[in-house]
């Protein structure tokens, strides 16, 4: 009597959750992080002006505030549109631009190297291990794009100023030349420290988590890798970065819009003093606002230059 043969019964949920691990854990070329964040700034750049201060929520205009200027969010808004016009929206957007091709490109070109190295077809990386890389990558890139950072604030931050202390440069190039003229090279590392803490946690909490709710929702969820997995992901993840670096924030723009010697022992007391300890997260809203979108933004481009390099390579099986 012939024998019959049972045909295995794949577990089709599994298969689906291998094959996206494997689709994750191509290696993608070290730029797309840097290219993807540069077109997401140029749609949020506008939102880039308004940072949480240290003595109130607000925009980086308001931090320094003078005069008749507004005190809100929507006023701020309004006075720039109405004294600067839309173009008012983008100022510092060349320094935006460089900050993202250095700091983005580094630690999300770094972070993506070790994740492949560290991925299996079997195991990804679990999520420690996401963030102890992370904050690497992002350790780095805060180094890597400090000048940038520098500018980015103080070009947002000039017309906030009066006419006789405007800084007046007229690109993110022009900005650097004069940063190391008057001030010395120095200038280019000013809270390099606070700024690399926080592009540490903010990598950690913006790209791990981006990763694990991504997996998590592929794998315990209807939802495939596409576009509606890619927005819910984004979004979770802007809210963990807003939440975790909203108080390291608020001291490395403090920082770096100032022209002095500031100690950070003695900027907590003062702000400590001042506000008590709401001040930590006193501007979660507005940096939400700012990161949330920033952060949709970028890894939706950055699933798009990843679509498109797997098609142009015929990595889709």
């Amino acid at each position: 009597m012939a024998s019959t043969k049972i045909p295995l019964v794949k577990d089709e949920t599994k298969v689906s959750h291998l094959q996206a691990h494997k689709k994750e854990i191509i290696h993608y070329p070290f730029w797309f992080g840097g290219s993807a964040s540069s077109m997401a700034a140029c749609v949020t750049h506008p939102l880039d002006l308004r940072k949480p201060s240290l003595s109130a929520p607000g925009f980086v205009r308001l931090q320094m505030r003078h005069g008749d200027m507004p005190k809100s969010m929507s006023g701020t808004f309004t006075h720039i549109l109405r004294h600067d016009g839309v173009r008012g929206l983008y100022n510092g957007l060349s320094a935006s631009l460089l900050r993202q091709l250095t700091y983005s490109t580094t630690r999300f070109g770094i972070y993506e190297e070790l994740k492949q190295r560290f991925s299996t077809e079997e195991k990804p990386p679990s999520f420690a291990l996401l963030i102890g890389m992370a904050s690497v990558s992002g350790f780095v890139g805060g180094f890597a794009g400090n000048a940038a950072d520098v500018l980015n604030v103080r070009m947002q931050h000039d017309a906030a100023l009066p006419p006789a202390q405007r800084r007046n440069y007229a690109h993110a190039l022009d900005g650097l030349v004069k940063m190391a003229r008057h001030e010395g090279f120095a200038s280019w590392f000013r809270g390099m420290w606070p700024n690399s803490m926080r592009a540490a946690a903010m990598t950690a909490s913006q790209l791990a988590s981006y990763d694990v709710f991504k997996r998590t929702l592929i794998r315990m969820t209807p939802m495939e890798d596409g576009l509606s997995t890619h927005f819910t992901a984004s979004f979770l993840a802007g809210m963990v970065a807003a939440t975790v670096t909203s108080p390291i924030d608020v001291i490395k723009t403090r920082v770096m819009s100032g022209s002095g010697k500031s100690s950070i022992p003695k900027l907590l007391t003062e702000i400590y003093a001042a506000e008590g300890i709401r001040w930590m997260f006193k501007g979660w809203v507005p940096s939400f606002l700012r990161l949330g979108p920033q952060t949709i933004c970028t890894f939706l481009f950055l699933e798009s230059h990843r679509k498109v390099y797997k098609a142009v390579k015929d990595l889709d099986e």
